[in-house]
């Protein structure tokens, strides 16, 4: 299937898995925002207005007016008539979402005329924190009904709005919203520990620059997991709920930027050329200050940090979609496995963003979606590094493939296939112990040559070095050392017959039939060095000359060892 053709294929794909995502996301909503939703009116706090005044008077509180328009300040912000009774057998919840504020209080009004009043400041918003970060008051039981809920926010950023996702729960209802978060947290962040254990360890094996960057991003991931799902708040006791958000927000810039640079990693070193280099190390590094930028300066600019934060971070299309381009312009191999595995990641990431800047309103389980979406990436990712590495240790077994052969081809005679005269000085010179060298020499080659032609003779030495590779041991070396001369050498210990081999090139038909004869000499010593090559063939050389002169066809060794020659 081509790429054109693929690419419907592709979308499909990733539509339907979109599509999975969400549909258990909002069924699963109620129970992440546990209990029966609240409507609530604002009203800006003038620092004059006592809550029995307020309450007594719900119509001086805006109930039309989207409240991230009315900018940062401390506001009231009042119910709709409840009408619940808090038992102790199952007391109520209020539960609203964590925002950017100095405090969160809240003020419990009876049907009685009972008031009861929770105020918190930074560090008790945090301890008030539930899985989700959702903050959330006990409603103290009483045998009134509960009229209203009336919350006062002390110094609200007003980012996503004043009082967003306000609840009432049962105590039981919250109970079963923590247990469902508290797995499906768990079950991210089991995922991401066990792929970052994997891919280290194979890092540490293979160095794969991508295993490396997923790493990185992985460990980031888990402790935006930690922070985003107000985890962190129970584990470091006094912690600001904002200082919580400032490290919610750095980390998931840091995680966006790593998954930039797994990105360019991941792909074939063609995907990332020229520009598109520079750019993504560009966008990646300016998602990583917008994180470090909000750190620093939100808690004197708030709003103006997260508008800048949430433009930047929509910088990843800069970059995203040409990757994508030019991936499936390259006909890159993984682009159907990036885009399958980081599909619902993208989106999600994206539509957050639109939230953010109020394109489309707020949703709890679009503020998790991140979670949810890496989760799916994470079991994904799994299958798409593996193949991954599969493409890479194919390419690299290939490439150790042929440069084995090349390195054959580099030590091989082309002719006779026997090592070459550099090959055989490689592999002989620094053998220890004695050492057996035998010089063979065709007896009047040249009238081999004259009888037969050079191609009749070629055959000639074929046959011969076949002779001699069927007359030695399995480690004796075996070359082509010149036109007509051939060496073998063997280990003292397990030595050659030079006389067998003569016997075996006898009883050896060659071509036309020709008879071919070989004279053989041979000395033994050691071969340590250069210099001890260069005494043990002077030895075999001199013998050879005397199985020659002695009429050929027969072998002499040297009667003295290479070291005394």
């Amino acid at each position: 299937m081509g790429p054109s053709r693929r690419v419907p294929h592709l979308l499909a794909l990733i539509v339907a898995l979109v599509a999975l995502w969400i549909a258990p996301g909002t069924a699963l909503a109620q129970a992440g925002l546990a209990g029966r939703p609240l409507q609530v009116c604002v009203l800006r706090d003038s620092g004059h207005d006592s809550v029995a005044a307020l309450v007594r008077h719900p119509e001086r509180f805006d109930c039309t007016t989207p409240q991230y328009r009315l900018g940062a300040g401390s506001y009231w912000a009042i119910s709709q008539p409840i009408g619940r009774v808090s038992t102790v057998a199952d007391p109520l919840r209020a539960r609203v979402a964590s925002l950017w504020q100095a405090g969160l209080g809240l003020h419990i009004l009876y049907a009685d005329g009972r008031i009861v009043s929770q105020n918190a400041d930074g560090r008790g918003v945090s301890r008030l924190i539930q899985l989700g970060a959702i903050v959330e008051h006990r409603v103290p039981a009483h045998a009134a009904p509960v009229a209203r809920l009336l919350w006062h926010v002390d110094s609200a950023a007003n980012v996503r709005g004043i009082l967003v996702g306000p609840r009432l729960a049962t105590r039981s209802e919250s109970d079963r919203s923590n247990l469902l978060m508290a797995a499906l947290y768990a079950g991210f962040g089991g995922l991401a520990l066990a792929l970052l254990v994997y891919n280290f360890a194979l890092w540490i094996a293979l160095r794969y620059d991508f295993q490396l960057a997923y790493c990185v991003m992985a460990a980031l991931l888990l402790g935006y997991a930690a922070t985003s799902s107000g985890a962190l708040a129970w584990m470091i006791h006094g912690l600001e709920n904002n200082d919580r958000l400032r490290l919610n927000y750095l980390l998931l810039a840091s995680a966006a930027a790593a998954a930039l640079m797994f990105a360019r990693a991941f792909f074939e070193e063609r995907v990332f050329t020229g520009w598109l280099d520079k750019a993504t190390l560009i966008v990646s590094g300016a998602i990583f200050g917008s994180g470090v930028l909000f750190f620093c300066v939100a808690p004197f600019a708030p709003l103006a940090a997260d508008a800048t934060f949430a433009f930047i971070f929509l910088g990843i299309g800069v970059v995203l979609f040409p990757t994508l381009w030019r991936a499936w312009r390259c006909r890159s191999g993984y682009l159907w496995l990036f885009s399958v595995t980081w599909g619902a990641p993208v989106a999600t990431a994206f539509l957050r963003q639109l939230a953010n800047i109020h394109v489309i309103p707020w949703n709890f389980w679009l503020d998790n979606s991140t979670i949810l979406a890496m989760a799916c990436e994470a079991m994904l990712s799994s299958v798409a590094i593996a193949y991954r590495m599969r493409v890479l240790s194919r390419e690299r077994d290939v490439a150790r493939e042929s440069e084995t052969v090349a390195r054959r081809l580099a030590e091989t005679d082309p002719l006779t296939d026997l090592l070459n005269r550099r090959a055989f000085l490689e592999h002989a010179i620094g053998r220890e112990g004695t050492q057996q060298l035998l010089i063979a020499d065709i007896d009047h080659f040249k009238s081999v040559n004259d009888t037969l032609g050079h191609d009749g003779g070629d055959e000639v030495l074929r046959v011969f070095a076949r002779v001699l590779r069927a007359s030695v041991p399995a480690n004796a070396l075996v070359a082509r050392i010149g036109g007509e001369e051939f060496a073998i050498l063997a280990e003292a210990r397990e030595p050659v017959e030079p006389e067998a081999v003569l016997a075996r090139l006898r009883a050896t038909r060659m071509p036309f039939d020709i008879a071919v004869t070989a004279s053989i000499g041979v000395c033994a010593g050691p071969l340590a060095c250069e210099t001890d090559w260069k005494a043990l063939y002077r030895g075999a050389d001199r013998a050879l000359f005397e199985a020659k002169s002695a009429g050929r066809d027969r072998t002499r060794t040297s009667t003295e060892t290479a070291r005394a020659a």
